[in-house]
């Protein structure tokens, strides 16, 4: 039981991180490779609010909108002109923004690694068929499948989630039609930016926060984007399911085979499935 608990606590937490990347590449092409520092940048800024306030549900709160708001200037200032050209200028100009986030976090906070706390609330385990739960696992995976199905209902059932498809498929159709296209980009990065950061704080409790964290969680990012389809939040939730499940069960039953198992689901993917597994191109295949 706590192997499912661990696997859907996880997975839930790939989905917080791979639902931005994949939301901003799938509505504005954009590969963001500063997604793990946005990771890591959430999980820093928790620590400080949480260091003034004490209260681990404030960081909560106000972390991801103050990532938002860096990724929204982000955006208007240097990712606009790249938008219609090669992705190449794109992973070079984000690889840029992880050298500058990672400068500030150390003149900020320094290279020793910072801890937050687990709340209170979340601090004991609790028995469940016959196992002791760590309790703040299972507000992860509570909290995740929150965000997953009002990410869900925000983009496919809201007048805002039209308007995003729309500025996404025919921007110059939308624009013609009165929408704000470069209004709803920057609203886009926004909020990609801060899910990535709200990934950063509900780890913050369960990991070291140091320099360099975000590079240990983008890989497995980009291996939910690639086996969900990219720009797929359905697939993303799927992808971020299997590779948590499997990565839960590695760590269980053959610790040493975790990497391989993650590599072998994204060679079998591309080789099998090159659109995703759960795109809508590879279920038509």
């Amino acid at each position: 039981m706590s192997t499912i608990v661990i696997g859907l606590s996880l997975s839930f937490l790939l989905f917080l991180l791979a639902a931005g990347l994949t939301l901003i590449f799938g509505m504005l092409g954009v590969i963001n490779f500063a997604h793990g520092a946005l990771y890591m940048l959430g999980a820093y800024v928790c620590f400080q609010i949480v260091n003034w306030t004490g209260s681990f549900w404030i960081g909560l709160l106000f972390a991801p909108i103050v990532v938002a708001a860096l990724g929204a200037a982000m955006e208007m200032a240097a990712l606009k002109p790249v938008y219609e050209r090669d992705h190449i200028y794109q992973l070079l100009l984000t690889f840029g923004f992880i050298l500058v986030i990672e400068e500030a976090v150390k003149i900020v906070w320094g290279l020793d690694y910072k801890q937050v706390p687990t709340p209170g609330l979340f601090s004991q385990p609790v028995a469940l068929f016959g196992s002791q739960i760590p309790s703040y696992r299972l507000f992860i995976i509570g909290f995740g499948a929150t965000v997953s199905v009002a990410l869900f209902l925000l983009l496919e059932r809201s007048r805002l989630g039209m308007v995003i498809r729309a500025a996404s498929s025919d921007a110059d159709m939308a624009q013609t039609l009165g929408i704000d296209v470069a209004k709803v980009r920057t609203a886009v990065f926004a909020l990609g930016a801060g899910l990535a950061a709200l990934g950063g704080v509900v780890a913050a409790p369960l990991v070291p926060i140091e320099l360099g964290m975000g590079f240990s969680v983008i890989i497995d990012c980009f291996v939910v984007v690639i086996i969900g389809g990219l720009g797929n939040i359905r697939g993303a939730i799927l992808a971020a399911l299997l590779l948590g499940m499997a990565r839960a069960a590695g760590f269980t039953y053959a610790p040493e085979w975790v990497e391989l198992i993650t590599f072998v689901l994204l060679i079998a993917t591309l080789m099998t499935r090159p659109a995703g597994l759960f795109s809508r191109k590879g279920r038509a295949a």
